[in-house]
């Protein structure tokens, strides 16, 4: 799931996933940090989740996928888009 806010100058995107599945450590890796593995590894949050926010210049387009542990790369179904298998967020 995504969830986005729009700031002065830049949109946030915060990646959200249960807080169990896959189990283990979780990253979300992409265009915009270098695709680096435990760059935006997501944290628990109180509402039972786990999410990561990344700041990202408005009005773009980034290529995004998840690394789990066990090097298990899996998408995000809500993403706004897809490019072969990659996810696309828009801001």
């Amino acid at each position: 799931m995504l969830e986005r806010k729009t700031r002065k100058n830049r949109a946030e995107v915060t990646f959200v996933l249960p807080a169990d599945t896959p189990p283990g450590p979780v990253s979300v890796v992409g265009d915009f940090n270098g695709w680096q593995p435990g760059v935006h590894t997501l944290q628990p949050r109180r509402d039972g989740l786990r999410a990561v926010t990344v700041g990202l210049p408005l009005k773009s387009a980034h290529a995004f996928r998840y690394l789990a542990a066990g090097d298990y790369w899996f998408d995000d179904e809500a993403a706004d888009a897809h490019d072969g298998v990659n996810g696309r967020v828009h801001t």
